[in-house]
């Protein structure tokens, strides 16, 4: 927590260093650039809304979270924000926080006042137009969204070779279960995920993002145009290629089969899986179907024909890529 130098009526506080954690609390209203004049007294002289200057041939700001761009995310919640600034601080555009939230994010603020960008505590129905829903958590961060990748031959033998899973969705439609998919994968320590170039293929929106908390940032998210052929791509490469049914499947998966073993084991190498899960709807496509190893359906009751899609993503994940 930041402690503040005594001041007199109408002036604002300045921040100083504190002696435990060198906290930085962010500024409540419009940022103050470094040498605004003052008027006598102390009171700091009135000045502008600070924006940053935009490069040549940028689209201006049309309002305080700048204008909607295929390039940009807007990342809500504290550790989704937190988790961009750890592994890319360069890419967070602007920032805009409640006061409660100001004054956990000092260090970002301050890193944001150096390279001159933006950074606003606005009110909280600011932020819902801002974010654009109610589930902000206090703070949105407007970023560079990072690009899809197509893999090639090479990348496929390069992860193989590597012994690193993999995790493919077959036209998983819903954002929400995406992101919900996509935090379980980071949790487990699955390094990525696959997606096809299909309309009904949701992508890493700000949806996603915001259900994923953070999770997003400890993936890399890939784009293939046809997945049954990138799925006979990865047999090839000698994965596993473990298709999840709803039924016919065999019960139960092999309990770390998916997870190459430690240096201290010893053990023998673990067959490598790469995991496809289907549409909320309609499962896996049947050329996908054709293309997969083998088929696994998890066990259950029979009261309720299956399991949403990214509860099942966990108990397979669980299943096949935590180590024995």
């Amino acid at each position: 927590m930041a402690s503040f130098s005594k001041f007199g009526p109408g002036s604002r506080p300045v921040p100083r260093a504190s002696e435990n954690a060198g906290e930085f609390v962010a500024p409540a209203g419009g940022m103050r650039l470094r040498g605004a004049s003052e008027v006598p007294g102390g009171k700091p002289a009135a000045v502008p809304a600070v924006r940053a200057e935009a490069p040549a041939g940028a689209e201006p700001a049309g309002s305080r979270s700048g204008p909607a761009r295929h390039d940009e995310l807007k990342l809500c919640g504290l550790a989704a924000v937190r988790a961009r600034f750890a592994r890319d601080p360069a890419s967070i555009k602007r920032l805009f926080f409640d006061k409660d939230t100001g004054q956990r994010v000092g260090i970002i603020c301050k890193v944001l006042a150096r390279e001159k960008k933006i950074y606003r505590q606005v009110e909280p129905a600011e932020l819902e137009k801002i974010s654009g829903s109610l589930h902000h958590g206090g703070i949105v961060a407007v970023v560079y969204a990072p690009p899809l990748r197509t893999p090639t031959g090479e990348d496929i033998r390069a992860w193989a070779k590597r012994g690193e899973p993999l995790l493919v969705l077959d036209r998983i439609g819903n954002a929400h279960n995406l992101g919900a998919v996509a935090r379980t994968a980071a949790f487990f320590g699955v390094p990525r995920l696959v997606i096809p170039e299909d309309p009904a293929a949701a992508r890493p929106n700000d949806a996603a993002y915001r259900v994923a908390e953070g999770g997003f940032e400890h993936l890399e998210v890939w784009r293939v145009p046809v997945l049954a052929a990138f799925v006979r791509e990865l047999t090839a490469a000698g994965y596993e290629v473990v298709g999840a049914a709803t039924r016919g499947g065999r019960l139960g998966a092999k309990r770390g089969e998916g997870t190459p073993p430690t240096s201290e084991t010893g053990k023998g190498a673990a067959k490598l899986v790469a995991l496809v899960l289907g549409n909320e709807e309609q499962g896996l496509a049947p050329e996908v179907t054709a293309a997969c190893t083998r088929l696994v359906t998890i066990p259950g009751s029979g009261k309720v024909e299956s399991l949403n899609v990214s509860v099942a993503a966990a108990v397979l994940m669980w299943e096949i890529f935590r180590r024995p």
